[in-house]
């Protein structure tokens, strides 16, 4: 009896392993049966995510996550994310793909899977009025910066220059806070400060710091979907190889950053 029992139990495991696999490996088809791939985006990050007039998400990551649908002949839904969540909604199975200005780290490849190499990379700065006349980072010492809640920066920002950090869930509220003079400056992405500084209507602020913290960003898949992290290791490569990411950059007013110049060079 203990050794059918044994056998049965040890039947159990290889029919629950087997069905845990099959899941796994299906996630591609799910995709294609469903006829749509949701993929989590910025919808408040121009020009990498944002919205225009009729409410629709556009930008280059957007554009990425149709190149990805269109690879798998099937619709694109954009679900817009924010930092404090995106990962979760891979987690939860809210989004099949996330692609929404991520830093790669080695805390964040243990909660989702991140395929190589790296789509894209930015730095760490601030965008403040050029009024305060602030050249380093130490004149956030005691002074309010607004941040953006889950970025890493914010506990460096902190720790490191004795900035005091007001963390809001989204960027219009930052920025908002900032034009409202509750914040002295808004620590974030020099991409997006960059686009930023060229709409007049932030003709009064500046990126006036060295940027630091230049770190690479990673796009995600759910743990254990190794199918889908290999094809989009594949894209990216492609991505880089053919100078997509060049020409996204060129097609959404961004000058071509080094890192997306070195990269087309690497695999060309």
């Amino acid at each position: 009896m203990r050794r059918k029992h044994l056998i049965t139990i040890a039947a159990s495991l290889v029919v629950s392993a087997l069905s845990f696999t099959t899941a796994m490996a299906d996630v591609l088809e799910t995709i294609k049966e469903r006829g749509t791939l949701i993929v989590g985006v910025k919808a408040d990050y121009k020009p990498y995510g944002f919205l225009d007039p009729s409410g629709a998400v556009i930008g280059i990551e957007p554009d990425l996550a149709r190149d990805v649908a269109d690879k798998l002949g099937v619709d694109v839904e954009y679900v817009p994310v924010v930092s404090s969540n995106r990962m979760q909604f891979l987690e939860q199975g809210k989004i099949d793909l996330m692609i929404a200005t991520m830093t790669d780290r080695p805390d964040r490849r243990e909660v989702v899977l991140i395929p190589d190499p790296n789509y894209y990379s930015s730095g760490t700065n601030i965008l403040a009025l050029k009024s305060l006349g602030l050249t380093e980072w130490e004149d956030l010492r005691g002074k309010p910066v607004c941040g953006i809640q889950g970025a890493f920066y914010n506990k460096a920002t902190s720790q490191n220059f004795g900035a005091e950090i007001v963390a809001f869930k989204g960027t219009a509220e930052a920025y908002s806070a900032l034009k409202a003079g509750n914040c002295a400056a808004f620590v974030y992405d020099d991409s997006a400060i960059v686009a930023k500084t060229n709409d007049p209507e932030w003709a009064d602020y500046e990126m006036p710091l060295q940027t630091i913290d230049d770190a690479p960003w990673g796009l995600a898949v759910a743990l254990g979907e190794e199918n889908f992290a290999q094809m989009m290791s594949d894209m990216i490569v492609d991505w880089h190889k053919t100078g997509r990411i060049l020409e996204l950059e060129t097609k959404w007013g961004v000058e071509n950053t080094p890192f997306a110049k070195a990269m087309h060079e690497e695999y060309k």
